[in-house]
């Protein structure tokens, strides 16, 4: 009974919002991005856009590939040829495929050239080597997605396949947004929605929930949080794969460019997903599943050069930085 009653309860999570400029001296905004490696999903949303500019749109379909790699050793990622071949050039991210973060033997490498291993007690036992105990329990079977151009050649002996990310842009038609003004983080009744709020409707958004909140529909009763307006289009853009910080960081520098030119949207917004099974979520920082296995952030651009920042992990997480 203790059971069931811990699978009913919602999983809760850890959610820090602030607020900058990208104009600022001190802004954070890259250090962020950069150090959250392990990207699966980005996601944006642009009110009263119908069409993407030529810009954006080739750079949505040219992320660039990644690699899987199976039945790799270990011993391969610290010999002194991948070593010098990749790691000392930087930009080299390598995660394990298709495991289990509270089951089984995770390996993630990083790019400063640090091995992260997520190991079960038999096979910790078994390296000799020293580490300290997870918060979490147990971990097996290991296979590895690599993101690196010349990858293919140096791993040609061991099955590697090139995968492009997945694309996928559409527009919506008459979306009730929030409206939000860039000062107001925590909102004002009748004048402004708080980034709480954005960020429960950007789910329901993004994972293309019915917002009419009607009595006939008994999978979700949420509705857009007030104030709200309706926009008469939408463009949504998702790009699923191995997604590097770097190409983030140019998605987020284009976008932040869309108000150069006077525009109707007072806002766009960028979310990214981390794989939830990476071992770590920002830097080092130890990552667990346990219900939910969510590590993720959110920007809201504003058209001033202001902008909201969320970032989300298990309630069992580091806080994020």
């Amino acid at each position: 009974m203790a059971t069931l009653r811990r699978l009913r309860e919602v999983p809760r999570h850890l959610l820090v919002c602030e607020k900058s400029n990208f104009g600022h001296d001190k802004s954070r905004h890259r250090h962020l991005v950069e150090t959250h490696y392990y990207n699966y999903r980005v996601s944006f949303l642009i009110p009263e856009c119908g069409i993407l500019s030529k810009e954006l749109k080739d750079l949505v379909m040219e992320f660039g590939p990644y690699y899987f790699v199976k039945d790799l050793p270990l011993y391969e990622l610290i010999t002194h040829e991948f070593i010098n071949s990749f790691v000392t050039k930087g930009s080299c991210y390598a995660l394990t495929y298709n495991t289990n973060i509270d089951e089984d033997n995770t390996v993630a490498l990083l790019p400063n050239g640090k091995l992260i291993l997520s190991l079960d007690k038999d096979t910790y036992e078994e390296t000799g080597l020293q580490g300290r105990p997870s918060q979490y329990s147990g971990r097996k079977t290991m296979r590895f997605s690599k993101y690196e151009r010349s990858m293919m050649s140096y791993f040609s002996g061991y099955g590697i396949q090139e995968h492009q990310p997945k694309i996928a842009l559409s527009t919506t038609r008459d979306l009730r947004c929030p409206v939000l003004q860039s000062g107001l983080l925590e909102g004002e009744p009748e004048a402004a929605c708080s980034a709480h709020e954005l960020f429960d409707w950007l789910g329901a958004v993004f994972g293309h929930a019915d917002l009419n909140n009607e009595p006939y529909n008994f999978v979700s009763t949420y509705c857009c949080p007030q104030p709200s307006a309706v926009v008469a289009q939408a463009s949504l853009g998702t790009i699923t794969g191995f997604i590097l910080p770097e190409r983030i960081c140019v998605l987020l520098g284009q976008l932040c460019r869309y108000f150069d030119e006077p525009k109707l949207a007072p806002w766009v917004t960028l979310s990214v997903q981390g794989f939830a099974d990476s071992p770590v979520s920002w830097r080092e920082s130890e990552h667990g599943f346990q219900k939910g296995g969510e590590h993720l952030y959110n920007f809201v651009i504003f058209n001033n050069r202001d902008y909201w920042l969320q970032m989300a992990v298990g309630a069992n997480d580091d806080c994020p930085p």
